[in-house]
């Protein structure tokens, strides 16, 4: 049946008993919104240069689709870096970056937020829930970061603007605390 479509097959397979199901998994290097790529380049403009960079970092169990956002590598330590422009539900992410944690080999974690309106409400209304999770201050999270040296902790960092050209190198982008 070179020609049947999605419905036909799903019909023919129920006559003998059979459910289809389908599932999509992404290829290829993946499509992200400019805002997405600039909270990302933000965030790598806070970093010491010793630090090492890496973004869509696969988790290392075969098969498994999943990956960071991002990923600091120092010499003693490793941060997936978790990106979000608009959070819809805090508490599902919180639970798929602590399977993504639990699953890889990383140290600590930052939830990278875009530092809008929404978002800061969002941190803020849920504050303890996440200090449990994320219990550094990204104030302190981000002095180690571009010193060069392990932040000791995860946490979430809201970042306010964005890694522009004409922004001079020492000067990262300014960061949202909810928490300090």
């Amino acid at each position: 049946m070179p020609t049947a479509s999605i419905v036909d097959i799903a019909r023919l397979l129920s006559t003998v008993g059979l459910e289809l199901s389908a599932r999509a998994y992404p290829s290829g290097q993946p499509v992200r919104e400019a805002a997405h790529l600039r909270l990302l380049a933000a965030l790598r403009a806070c970093l010491h240069p010793g630090l090492s960079w890496r973004t869509e970092v696969p988790i290392p169990i075969n098969q498994d689709l999943r990956a960071w956002d991002g990923l600091v590598t120092g010499p003693t330590f490793r941060i997936g870096v978790e990106a979000e422009t608009r959070v819809r539900d805090i508490q599902a992410l919180s639970r798929r970056i602590g399977l993504k944690q639990r699953d890889s080999n990383v140290d600590h974690v930052i939830l990278l937020l875009a530092g809008t309106r929404w978002n800061r409400n969002l941190v803020r209304g849920h504050a303890v829930d996440l200090a449990a999770q994320f219990p550094g201050t990204s104030r302190d999270v981000l002095a180690a970061l571009l010193a060069g040296r392990d932040p000791g902790a995860s946490c979430v960092i809201l970042l306010q603007g964005s890694a522009r050209s004409d922004r001079p190198a020492h000067m990262p982008p300014t960061a949202y605390a909810p928490r300090e």
